[in-house]
Order: C-alpha cells, then sequence, then structure tokens
C-alpha cells in the first residue's frame, strides 16, 4: 500500500460555473482530513483554490500553500495556513509543491491546473518520481479530455501503461483509495520505431 502524508491538490483560481466544483472541494477537502492526510496547494484564497484550503483549515487539517511572489498579491495569497512558502519562480512553486507531495489531484480548472497535472504526469513517465496522479471528474469536467487521452493510445502516441498512471475517478474517496492501492507500472521506453 502506498504511504500517503500529503497530497497536492491543483485547482482553479476562479470558481467556476457550478456551485458543484466548490462543493466537490470540499468533500475532498473531508476526505483528505478524515484520513489524516495534509494539502498541498497553490497558495490562493480564492476560487477553488481557497475553497479547498479553507474547508482543510476548518475541519482541523493540515494545509501548506506554496505561492510564487509574483502572485501573492495577484492571487490573493492565503494568510492563515500551516504554513506558506513564498518561491522566486513558478518552477520552484512547482518544484517545491512535487517535493512535498506524495500525489497529485486535480480538480476543475483552466489552463495553469491543466499544466500542472500533465506536467507532474509527464515527471511519472519519464521515471522521476513514482507517486500516484488523477483527475477529479467533478460534474464530467474531465469527460472530453478523458476521451481525448483514450484517443491519444488509440493513435499510438501515448502508450497504455503511461495512460493508466493518470487516474480518473467522479468521487474523492474512490481516487484517494486508488492512490493507497496505487503501484506504479512498468513502462517500456520508445526509441525510433523500437522498444527497449
Amino acid at each position: 500500500m502506498h504511504t500517503i502524508k500529503n497530497i497536492c491538490v491543483y485547482c482553479g483560481s476562479s470558481p467556476g460555473r457550478h456551485e458543484n466544483y466548490a462543493g466537490a472541494a470540499r468533500i475532498l477537502a473531508e476526505s483528505l482530513v478524515k484520513r489524516d492526510i495534509g494539502l498541498v496547494y497553490g497558495g490562493a484564497s480564492v476560487g477553488i483554490m481557497g475553497v479547498v484550503a479553507d474547508h482543510v483549515l476548518h475541519l482541523g487539517g493540515r494545509v501548506v500553500g506554496v505561492i510564487p511572489e509574483a502572485l501573492v498579491s495577484k492571487e490573493v495569497a492565503h494568510h492563515h495556513l500551516t504554513e506558506l512558502h513564498v518561491t522566486q519562480s513558478m518552477h520552484e512553486r512547482k518544484t517545491l509543491m512535487a517535493e512535498l507531495a506524495d500525489g497529485f489531484i486535480a480538480l476543475p480548472g483552466g489552463i495553469g491546473t491543466l499544466e500542472e497535472i500533465f506536467e507532474i504526469w509527464t515527471w511519472a513517465q519519464l521515471g522521476l518520481h513514482h507517486k500516484p496522479c488523477g483527475l477529479l471528474n467533478v460534474q464530467g469536467y474531465y469527460d472530453p479530455l478523458h476521451a481525448f487521452l483514450d484517443h491519444t493510445v488509440a493513435e499510438q502516441f501515448v502508450r497504455p501503461a503511461v495512460r493508466s498512471m493518470l487516474m480518473v475517478e467522479d468521487e474523492p474517496e474512490a481516487l484517494l483509495q486508488r492512490f493507497l492501492d496505487y503501484r506504479p507500472p512498468v513502462v517500456k521506453k520508445w526509441v525510433g520505431e523500437k522498444e527497449t
């Protein structure tokens, strides 16, 4: 069983169109606190980011925020966290978040959320870490992406073992259980047309 002390949650600094997005963030917060798993996130007090952090704190859980100096005022840094790390750059932010977390979940969000989960999934593909990655598919938000990722496998740009590294679930409890049971697949490398 995979040991998980902290989970990094990528999510929007906007609330999104549906209240269900914030509702799912609260349910995820409850699941984390129930399992004594700390939250690592982008350090903002607004949008879905603020909702998940506030609810973990409200329930007595641990929240570590990581925010670059340039976004402290723009994303409205949350100053009531268990810990707040202010970094010099986005690269430093993402690296520190990756180091602090034992798994990575993307709630609904925009291009920053997508970029972060794709980068950390790429790092898993490259063997830079062996931590679970997943999408919390609130109200079908990730359905089109889920279908497209299956298309990348069908078109032989992504190997099935790599695709399996990015889990997709509708409910936080189901995703967290899969994280706890996670065993990284063996991914063979392709060099040109040959498998090595």
